[in-house]
Formats: C-alpha cells, structure tokens, sequence
C-alpha cells in the first residue's frame, strides 16, 4: 500500500488533520511515514526502525489523532513513553502542531519540575500522555489518572531508553496497563536488547524499516580529524568556527566539565552567541537555551548527549563531535541533528589517540569510513600534557585488554624494550 501513496490525503485523514499538515509544510510523507501509517490506522503492532530526522514522530502521531477523534472520558488512551524530558516536550510540540483543529487534550509529563501543576493539568481529562517513564509511575502511584482506558502504546526511541536503564520500569507500567492495547515501537538502531524488548510487549508485529540498521543520513557530509590532546582541539575548534559558512552549529561532549570549558571558550574568545546545555543545569535552563537555539537567537549549542535525542531543529548547518561518544549509536543520534528534513548538513568529529579506537567501531556500526581532513596550517598543536598522556594509555590499554585478555598493557611493552636495550648495552 505504502508503494500507492503519495499525498497526505491518500491515507484517507479527515480535514482536520490535513489542514493541520498542510499549516505545517509538509508536502508529501516521508518514508517512514509511508510504511507505517497505515498498519497504524488497521491496528496492527509496528516496530519502526527509522533514524532522527525521518519524520517518525509524525508517523505514529498523525494516525493516533485518526484513531481518537475526539476528547472523551477522563483518562488516558494512549500513551507515548520517551526516554529524555527534552524529548517529551518535542513530541508534545509536535502534538500541538498536528492537533490544531481536533478537539483532544494532551500533555507531557517528565522529572526536574514540581509535580502539582502536572497534576491539575490531568485532572482537566487527558486523551493523549507523553510521558517519561520515572514521572509516569510517579504520577500513577499518586492516582493522577487511570490506565484502564489505554488502547495505545507508544515507545519511542527504544533504543536510548535501554541505554539509559529504564527496562525495569517500562515493565512496571507493562504490568498495569491494559493487556488489551495497540503497542508502536520506534527506534533508530535494532540492538539486540531492543530485539528483547519487543518480543515482550508486542504481538506479531509488522517490521517497517527505511534505512540499514544504524545509517547515517545520506544528506549528511562526515568528516574527521585525528587531534592529539584537549588544547589541540579546542584550536582547531576556535578555527572552524571562524568560518561563516558554519551558521547553527551543534557541539557534543562527553562531560558536564568538558561542556562548561568550551563554553566559556567560546563566549569568550570567538562569539556570545552561545548556550551550554548538560545535566547540572536547571529544567527552564536548558529549555530556554534550546527555545533560544531553535529560534536562531544563538548560533551555537554546546552539549552533552541529553539533547541528542530530543532536539529537533530544521536548519542546523554543522554538528561537531569534539569528543567521540563510548555509546557508538549516539553517534548516529548526534550527526541526525543535522541533515534534517532533506536538508544537507556537515558532521565533523574530533579524536585523539585513544578515541581512534572508537572511531573504527562507529565505522563498523554505520559501514562506512569516515573522510580523514587533514588540520589546517594555521591550527596551533600543542604539546600532549604527561596527564592527558597517561590517560590516553590507560584508555588504549583498556581496551586492548577487553579485545585481548593475555594483553599486559603499553606500559608492560615499555618495559620489555627497556630490558632489552639494556641487554645489548651489556
């Protein structure tokens, strides 16, 4: 079926909907789309294997407002769980969008923020709950709503919700909603752990998969450069961002220090027109700075991978990857920032010694190799610090010993070329 459509109007939505659509911009489905709405719409259990940027949410979204209609009773019936509080907004925004002219009530409900004022927005009757899985039980257990009128569930993206530990409480909800329901499943990776997690809660489901298991956008230019130390790659940051072509630019870290340090780097040495976002800062924080980002008021974000997944802006022109992510589909999650929407976009990625490691696991993981650039003259390298050295070692050691168990390590190898040459002195 999915082969026949080509408009939005050929799903058979009724003017509500499309009008929604076409306020929106959308001028036909993506893929994603294609193949899911429609199992959708005839009930079946889906599990939709599609990366950032493909229009999923909208996928599961727009046949759920179908599927609804209108505002009725109390409770929930359908529920969307997403991994990450910055996520629910998103997919709560998106709701809003979709929803324009149909009478049905929504609402996000996620951690960091007080609980009353969730709790008198779901006593006003909630149709569709995007939730965060912690907040959800929370509510539940202090009877904020019912669950017996679920008819959908949704989880999305899976595969973070794994990666962040949330199977235990995914079973909890599991246990008290209806057995009775619709379940959609969506991710951007198929992970073995995922694979698990479906054959739990699904029943026969329909596969629809766009693209290889963790690809990379077509639309999007990767490229890499292999940096000795910290300092190096702040240089070569402060270089690239000289560059006006670079109009909205993403930055990731690993760490919340890490995050802070560029930050205060940037702002000081290159433009004001930057925000840091990282776990430390408060909720209203990080939503202003990413309002900021998504309305062009800053041109550049720093943060680390808690926005990876729930930020959805059209027009970022270049992601960087100052560290290499050790969770190599946050690889795939942090590049999908850019290239959105058909758009193209440029993903450059930084590694120093240790992190090269890595870099070849990534390749293996999106089967492709990504362009080593050579740095540009007029980057400054400096000199690796003892510390950063031996950390680095230790890092390569590691995982040489996970891949090698009778490895001893660099340092051991060291010591057998010393007593080596000492044996020739003799």
């Amino acid at each position: 079926m999915a082969n026949n459509i080509e408009n939005f109007s050929d799903f058979k939505f009724n003017k509500q909907v499309l009008n929604a659509i076409e306020d929106a911009g959308y001028a036909s489905p993506t893929p994603i789309q294609k193949k899911a709405i429609p199992l959708i719409l005839s009930g079946h259990d889906v599990m939709g294997i599609a990366q950032t940027g493909t229009g999923k949410t909208a996928a599961f979204v727009l046949p759920l407002l179908m599927k609804l209609k209108y505002a009725q009773g109390q409770d929930p019936r359908a529920l969307i769980l997403a991994p990450t509080r910055e996520l629910a907004i998103q997919i709560n925004e998106n709701i809003k969008k979709y929803a324009t002219y149909v009478d049905l009530r929504f609402t996000a409900v996620y951690g960091g923020t007080g609980m009353k004022v969730q709790e008198e927005k779901l006593s006003e009757g909630i149709d569709i709950l995007v939730a965060t899985p912690g907040r959800f039980m929370d509510l539940y257990r202090k009877r904020a709503f019912g669950t017996k009128q679920l008819k959908t569930l949704v989880i999305d993206e899976a595969d973070k919700m794994m990666d962040m530990g949330f199977m235990p409480q995914i079973r909890k909800i599991l246990e008290i909603i209806p057995v009775k329901r619709q379940n959609l499943l969506f991710s951007a990776t198929m992970s073995a752990i995922v694979e698990n997690l479906s054959a739990e809660f699904l029943e026969f489901p329909e596969k629809v998969e766009v693209t290889p298991q963790s690809s990379t956008v077509d639309t999007i230019t990767q490229s890499l450069f292999l940096i000795p130390n910290f300092k190096s790659k702040i240089n070569l940051l402060g270089h690239l961002l000289e560059n006006e072509e670079l109009k909205r630019v993403i930055i990731f870290v690993k760490t919340k220090a890490n995050a802070d340090n560029i930050f205060k780097f940037i702002d000081r040495k290159v433009t004001k027109s930057v925000k840091v976002i990282h776990g430390n800062k408060a909720q209203n924080t990080r939503l202003n700075s990413i309002d900021a980002f998504k309305n062009g008021d800053i041109k550049i974000l720093v943060a680390t991978d808690v926005a990876a997944r729930g930020l959805d802006v059209s027009m970022v022109s270049h992601v960087i990857n100052f560290d290499v992510p050790l969770i190599y589909e946050d690889y795939v999650h942090r590049i999908g920032r850019t290239g959105r929407a058909e758009n193209t976009g440029i993903a450059i990625t930084f590694a120093n010694r240790a992190e090269e490691f890595h870099i070849e696991q990534i390749e293996k993981l999106i089967e492709k190799k990504i362009e080593i650039e050579s740095i540009p003259a007029e980057v400054n390298i400096e000199k690796t610090p003892f510390v950063e050295q031996q950390e680095q070692l230790r890092e390569i050691d590691y995982r040489k010993k996970k891949l090698d168990p009778t490895y001893q390590g660099a340092f051991h190898d060291k010591k057998i070329k010393k007593s080596k040459g000492s044996k020739k002195k003799r």
